[in-house]
């Protein structure tokens, strides 16, 4: 069930329809079922790119970042990028659990739920480092990058990891091998000029 402009309320609406109509109920990223499948993109990672030692992935809810931390378990460095208007695993780690968080920003679509999710927490917890912040302009900055030299069309929250290593607000060490995740799906046309 589609509803809302941001992840919240297309929760609350998918709630509502599983209500009415008995549906199957699949959470978006607090179901285990949804961290295992998850975790076979960090296995597709470790076996297509060998020897990496870094990746950067966007986190929203958490299910794809605490999915890939639960495979790698340590074997590679996963940094954490957020979009400043919506810090919910910055949040989290800052209070030791899952708490609200502000639900904005350029990339509310897909990575603005009100909170990570119970689940994944404890993997971030323990292999996963420090959020980094983005702002709207770093992340509009890497999805021109990626189109420009890609030709890449990333949503705003499948730009958001690569905003961090544009921005400069990840600086690879000499020695990284750093791997990003570009993913989602929420876009539409775009005219990057």
């Amino acid at each position: 069930m589609v509803g809302g402009d941001r992840y919240q309320d297309a929760l609350v609406a998918s709630e509502a329809y599983v209500e009415q109509s008995g549906a199957l109920a699949i959470h978006a990223f607090d179901q285990p079922e949804t961290l295992i499948g998850q975790a076979t993109l960090g296995k597709e990672i470790e076996e297509d790119v060998p020897g990496i030692t870094t990746l950067l992935v966007a986190v929203g809810g958490g299910g794809l970042i605490g999915g890939i931390a639960a495979w790698l378990r340590g074997r590679v460095k996963i940094v954490a990028v957020e979009s400043d208007g919506a810090p919910t695993l910055h949040e989290a780690f800052r209070a030791g659990h899952p708490v609200d968080a502000a639900a904005g920003g350029i990339a509310a679509d897909s990575l603005a739920p009100k909170r990570v999710g119970e689940l994944m927490f404890p993997f971030a917890q323990r292999y996963v480092e420090q959020p980094l912040l983005v702002t709207d302009d770093e992340i509009r900055a890497a999805q021109k990058a990626l189109w420009s030299g890609a030709r890449l069309v990333a949503e705003p929250g499948g730009a958001a990891a690569f905003a961090a290593l544009l921005s400069g607000k990840y600086v690879p060490a000499a020695d990284e091998k750093v791997c990003v995740l570009v993913c989602g799906s929420n876009t539409t046309a775009v005219d990057f000029g």
